[in-house]
């Protein structure tokens, strides 16, 4: 075949298959084919050049794109402190050390340890964040290195604005047509949940609306729904909601209940009940009862409950973006102090529930922290201590896992069943809630914590009992002191002491 025919052939390549121009084409094709093939893999090597370059770049701190990057040592990081850092030097240094810190194996520098990254890190974290160094690791050691990093910026980010309709009054679908005629832009918050609405923008506040004002939704949290939901109260129980102020979770279980049963609502701080008594009276329950006292003497006050729900006080990690300067103002004192006291009020939370509740016997604990001091630590001392109490699913079908194991810790296994909520994850404030089943106690078990055994018991039992009585003779005296001290108390006249009151003996009569 000529040339002048092989070109012919070749401008023919789109026109129809004929037996002149068929072997030309199939010998192109091959010929197209095989050019392919030598691109694809000379891009191949290029590309695993080009990686090998860049991990030799990392390795050997060559290159110009690394020069900029250098891994800090303790004095250089100590003399940095001492003056504001340009805060884009900051932002990149934390991006390398995640980069490394992902592959440290390959992208660590040589004669660098992997502790040395991560303190840079965190450091970097706390500069950048404005947080103080003690909470940034407390945080930081929580996560993976690439998902730390989400969760602090996410708590620069405010939460979407969430209300929670109130069905003692109306309908989700009323409501919602009712705000979107007055120019609120909303939609549900997901499937979870049969009674929040999303605010995305309002031309009217939307704490005054008259629909607020009438009670017919509460402004709250989505996070808030939570523990609610998990304490799941049936009509004409018996609830306490330990520490209640403002009244969001209370009116959410009045609503539950569908005004039937009673609440009791208590708050420690007397103030604060009185934004809850508001709360209660504008959105219409009438089977609430507000109370204000310590919740570590409530078993004494009051006891058996269907169900109690502990939104304990806490550090409030969670909600960093409502309030920073939870970034500053939190100590490690801070951590075993709220510790101790949620461990107090989750014990008498559990005295507080009944047993022999028919349809209930159930504890809801909730915080809206994140760190583990304050929540699987807690529920796992409850479990130590209370052995009458077990874990029971909180039916809430998202959320992630409670630790089981953190930082050398082992967790009961049933810490499991707990359930974990963060900002970066499920677009709310950072909260905790864990539901526990109170079962009656075994009676062989509480002889053995009085340390006495049960033939013992029977022993004592046999033998016969000292008659013990009063001696009015001898307490004669006490009891004349006491009524002097009382008419002194009120300003009266005080007899004169009589001689056997002052040497505070009483002679007996002889027998």
């Amino acid at each position: 075949m000529s040339d002048e025919e092989e070109d012919s052939d070749a401008d023919q390549e789109d026109g129809p298959i004929t037996a002149k121009n068929m072997e030309s084409r199939s010998r192109a094709l091959d010929e197209k084919a095989a050019r392919e093939a030598e691109l694809d893999m000379e891009e191949m090597q290029n590309a695993a050049i080009d990686g090998t370059d860049e991990e030799d770049i990392d390795m050997e701190g060559e290159g110009e794109d690394d020069e900029a990057f250098h891994l800090p040592t303790a004095e250089e990081r100590a003399e940095e402190k001492e003056h504001v850092s340009d805060v884009h030097v900051v932002q990149r240094r934390m991006r390398e050390c995640v980069r490394v810190l992902g592959n440290f194996r390959k992208l660590g520098a040589k004669g660098r340890l992997r502790s040395e990254y991560v303190e840079q890190l965190v450091s970097d974290i706390a500069s950048y964040y404005g947080y103080n160094d003690f909470l940034a690791e407390k945080l930081f050691q929580l996560f993976p290195v690439s998902e730390a990093i989400e969760f602090f910026e996410a708590n620069e980010v405010s939460r979407p604005v969430t209300i929670r309709t109130n069905t003692l009054k109306t309908r989700r679908r009323d409501l919602a047509q009712a705000l979107i005629n007055r120019g609120v832009n909303l939609e549900p918050i997901g499937k979870w949940t049969s009674v929040g609405l999303q605010v995305f923008e309002s031309s009217v506040p939307i704490g005054a609306t008259p629909e607020y004002l009438s009670g017919h939704y509460m402004l709250q949290a989505a996070s808030s729904f939570l523990p609610v939901i998990a304490l799941s109260p049936q009509p004409n129980e018996r609830v306490l909601d330990m520490a209640s102020a403002p009244g969001g979770k209370t009116t959410h279980i009045a609503a539950l209940l569908r005004n039937t049963g009673i609440i009791f609502a208590n708050d420690m701080n007397k103030a604060r009940t009185k934004s809850l008594t508001a709360n209660v009276h504008r959105l219409g329950c009438k089977n609430v009862v507000v109370c204000s006292y310590d919740g570590r003497e409530f078993p004494k006050v009051m006891g058996g409950f269907d169900r109690v729900l502990l939104d304990a006080p806490c550090s409030g990690t969670g909600v960093i973006s409502k309030d920073s300067s939870v970034k500053v103002n939190k100590s490690e004192r801070d951590f075993h102090l709220l510790s101790h006291l949620q461990k107090q009020l989750i014990l008498c939370a559990i005295d507080s529930v009944s047993p022999d509740s028919k349809t209930g016997g159930y504890l809801v604990y909730s915080t809206c922290s994140v760190t583990v001091d304050e929540n699987e630590a807690v529920v796992d001392y409850a479990l130590r201590k209370r052995p009458n109490v077990k874990l029971v699913d909180t039916g809430l079908d998202f959320g992630r896992e409670g630790f089981t194991k953190y930082r050398g810790k082992t967790f009961h296994p049933s810490v499991k069943l707990t359930r974990r909520f963060y900002p970066h994850v499920h677009n709310m404030d950072g909260f905790y809630v864990a539901k526990f089943k109170v079962e009656k106690r075994a009676k062989g078990k509480a002889v053995v914590q009085d340390d006495i055994e049960p033939s013992n018991v029977k022993d004592a039992a046999e033998q016969p009992q000292e008659d013990v009585g009063f001696d009015s003779e001898e307490d004669r005296a006490y009891i004349q002191e006491g009524k002097r001290k009382q008419l002194k108390a009120k300003g009266l006249r005080v007899p004169r002491k009589r001689q056997s009151d002052v040497e505070g003996k009483v002679v007996k009569p002889a027998t």
